[in-house]
């Protein structure tokens, strides 16, 4: 008689209660309520509306998770230096701003520990400007980014003290790479190709650059780059060329969303996966078309706000594939 041991190499666990640390396939038998229980997939991919952002804005940065994000900078127009607070229910408007009024810049942190940097300013333009937020106000530091640029991206899920920033504009489309300690920001190998208003997420050793504009033509570019702490490396490109789109996540579990696609700029909805290896097209894309920004992680992230012709103030949440416990019953 053919065995699950024999089947899959494993016996099943014997358990007194349920694990805490359970993957979707996983079964086990717990010994206290005598039964035998399996994770499975309980939700897969869906956008659903959130509460609005009190100032409508388009290119500003995003830090945080889904339940605790923080919106900072952005064009509404003019620049903006507005600070907004999301709970997971709504939008707070904090007293105070940024110092620096700016739109197109980056960001990385959490809700509490955050930092924003570089940027498009009134005057004079691309800005090196580093600030870091402790829950309640900026602070702008003494040390700014070799290479004043705007229109970069980030590893997003990074620290407040341990982060990356990448590619972006000067007056020309950049490649260079600079890394942050927390104190100061260090120049490191440059990517592969040199892109403006390209998306971005990871941490400062394990990130992923995909998207954007080039000086090439055509312009608008769907190649993927890893950084794995040292270097970047060309990986496999995604399915909706696009500038302008974000994401959230880690090197391998990712998410990335919206944009403007290619030759019009048109606003794009288009949702892509990304599971350390290659991209899938979601099923499912944002309700609104647009530039937004973008927080969280792949099974859960937030895009708040935005452009696609009219300044928005729309967030959208995404629930991705989470599993649940259910119990194996014969019948």
């Amino acid at each position: 008689m053919t065995t699950y041991y024999g089947l899959y190499g494993q016996k099943v666990q014997y358990l007194a209660s349920d694990p805490t640390d359970v993957q979707i396939g996983q079964v086990w038998y717990n010994s206290t309520s005598a039964t035998l229980k399996v994770r499975e997939l309980a939700t897969v991919n869906a956008w659903a509306s959130g509460g609005n952002v009190n100032t409508a804005r388009y290119l500003a940065s995003a830090a945080g998770t889904q339940t605790a994000s923080l919106l900072f900078g952005g064009n509404t127009p003019p620049y903006t230096a507005a600070t907004e607070l999301y709970n997971g229910t709504s939008w707070t408007s904090n007293p105070t701003g940024m110092n620096t009024a700016r739109y197109q810049l980056a960001g990385a942190g959490t809700q509490t520990a955050a930092l924003g940097f570089g940027g498009d300013v009134t005057a004079p333009g691309r800005t090196s400007a580093t600030e870091l937020w402790n829950g309640t106000s900026w602070t702008t530091s003494p040390a700014t980014m070799n290479t004043a640029r705007a229109a970069l991206a980030s590893a997003n899920a990074g620290t407040q003290t341990a982060t990356l920033g990448f590619g972006g504009n000067t007056t020309v489309d950049v490649s260079s790479t600079e890394s942050w300690n927390g104190s100061s920001w260090t120049a490191v190998n440059s990517m592969n190709t040199a892109r403006r208003e390209l998306g971005g997420f990871g941490v400062q050793g394990a990130a992923l650059a995909f998207g954007g504009e080039t000086p090439a033509t055509p312009s608008f570019s769907n190649a993927t780059e890893a950084w794995n702490g040292t270097s970047w490396t060309t990986v496999n490109s995604f399915n909706t060329t696009r500038q302008s789109n974000t994401g959230a996540g880690t090197q391998t579990a990712g998410i990335q969303f919206g944009g403007r696609t290619p030759p019009s700029y048109t606003p794009s909805s288009a949702t892509e996966l990304w599971n350390g290896t290659s991209w899938t097209t979601s099923p499912t894309s944002l309700a609104t078309a647009r530039v937004t920004s973008g927080s969280g992680s792949q099974t859960a992230a937030l895009a708040a706000s935005g452009y696609n012709g009219t300044f928005l103030t729309a967030t959208e949440e995404w629930s991705g594939i989470v599993g649940q416990t259910k119990t194996v019953t014969v019948t």
